[in-house]
């Protein structure tokens, strides 16, 4: 079955084992965009379940044939979204935490460089370009509605997000290499 054919069985007659089937058959996608970003197996593991429970949400949402550029970017938003949460609960004092809540320490000095590097990676973006990842990620708006809100239309939207992160990885990569 396709994945609209299966989205189908699951919004019209209430199917949900056919969800089974979407997670199975997109799995690696997603934990490899995590992971991509993450380059934490663990914290991968659970974007990428945290993926596929926000995408069963909002199922009803998804239009197109194939769920695979869909499932990625919720994917990449939400080890943004993560490593957003990781980054600002590191930033409280642990003298404030009580022992017993204190966590492992998830961050490393080579892990806090690369959040750096993507930091400076997208401050160096062009505005328009900048905009376009804020309002996807960081404000968790659809394609549609950046599309609606930029102007552009939602095809243009989606292939200048892929463009971007694929300026991202490029940027980062020579990052390491400049570094090596």
């Amino acid at each position: 079955m396709t994945d609209r054919e299966l989205v189908e069985e699951i919004l019209t007659h209430g199917h949900r084992e056919a969800f089974g089937q979407i997670v199975a058959r997109h799995t690696s996608l997603v934990f490899s965009r995590a992971i991509g970003i993450l380059h934490d197996e663990a914290e991968a593991a659970e974007v990428t379940q945290q993926t596929f429970v926000r995408a069963y949400e909002n199922l009803a949402s998804w239009r197109g044939e194939n769920l695979a550029p869909w499932l990625a970017t919720i994917a990449s938003y939400t080890a943004l979204k993560n490593i957003d949460r990781l980054r600002r609960h590191r930033h409280v004092s642990l003298s404030e935490t009580p022992q017993a809540e204190r966590p492992e320490e998830p961050y490393s000095d080579e892990r806090e460089r690369r959040l750096q590097q993507m930091e400076q990676a997208i401050a160096e973006l062009p505005e328009a370009d900048r905009k376009i990842l804020t309002l996807h990620y960081y404000e968790q708006l659809s394609t549609a509605e950046v599309a609606r809100r930029t102007g552009l239309s939602q095809a243009n939207v989606l292939v200048r997000l892929h463009r971007i992160r694929q300026r991202l990885k490029e940027k980062l990569k020579n990052h390491e290499s400049e570094r090596d």
